[in-house]
């Protein structure tokens, strides 16, 4: 198989969506010139708002609303498999919302759905965090078949829980949208990432907010792309931008069929 440009989307989201989604799609056309035939936005780029409920009061149904327009018309427009980093869906709790990765193919299909399973708690002095407030929390592996291959999907803190990207099956590639904080992702976000493409020998793509949001929320940035031997092909460290490289179905392989630890799983 041929080699496929694949681009991440970094972003500093505001409260405002309108702006957001101009933002958005600013860097696609980007990404999409560059070559990109799968691209992937981070979480929350519709909306960070000043309160964490704020996200609630935006919900979608599936299937409607202008954020999910936007989604469809953008792969469509620009002929790209788009995965939707996450937009707020409707849940049946009230007051909470499901944080979801929606995935368009490059008719502007929906062909892949996956709803955050692991919600971020932290509590360090004034920095506090509890996502479990405004979101219910998914309960089934997302995964979609591209062209060239299998893509895992993955929300944020699901990066520190191995055992969902075990479940994901054999991939090629997994993708990674996320808002990490900065203190976590100075400590933790790299080897993370780099661990998961490592032990799963696979492509990771991860998407990031990276900056300092109108609510005061700074994020960690460093959208990245790694391969499956662990190396860093490309990375935004912060402020919003793209970042593009590229799949190789043939270096996967070797990698594969030299270390074939796969193979050798006995749990």
């Amino acid at each position: 198989m041929s080699k496929t440009t694949v681009a991440a989307i970094q972003m500093v989201s505001s409260p405002d969506v309108q702006d957001n989604i101009a933002t958005a799609g600013r860097l696609l056309a980007q990404a999409a010139a560059r070559g990109a035939r799968l691209v992937t936005l981070p979480e929350y780029w519709p909306i960070m708002g000043m309160a964490d409920t704020d996200k609630v009061a935006r919900a979608e149904q599936p299937g409607s609303g202008p954020i999910q327009d936007f989604l469809a018309g953008q792969a469509r427009e620009l002929g790209i498999w788009l995965i939707g980093g996450t937009l707020p869906l409707v849940s049946g709790d009230a007051g909470k919302v499901l944080n979801t990765t929606l995935v368009y193919d490059p008719e502007g299909r929906p062909v892949g759905r996956y709803d955050k399973i692991h919600l971020f708690g932290f509590n360090k002095g004034t920095e506090y965090y509890d996502e479990a407030r405004t979101i219910v929390p998914g309960a089934t592996v997302g995964s979609f078949e591209a062209p060239f291959g299998r893509v895992g999907m993955s929300i944020c803190y699901d990066l520190r829980f191995p055992e969902l990207f075990r479940a994901m099956g054999d991939c090629t590639l997994v993708v990674v949208p996320a808002a990490f904080t900065y203190t976590t992702g100075l400590a933790h976000w790299e080897v993370l990432l780099r661990a998961r493409a490592i032990e799963n020998q696979c492509y990771v793509l991860a998407s990031a907010q990276g900056g300092t949001h109108p609510n005061g929320r700074r994020t960690f940035g460093h959208s990245m792309l790694i391969d499956p031997w662990g190396e860093v092909k490309a990375v935004l460290p912060e402020g919003e931008g793209v970042v593009a490289g590229e799949i190789d179905p043939d270096y996967l392989a070797k990698v594969r069929e030299s270390l074939p630890a796969l193979k050798h799983r006995t749990m």
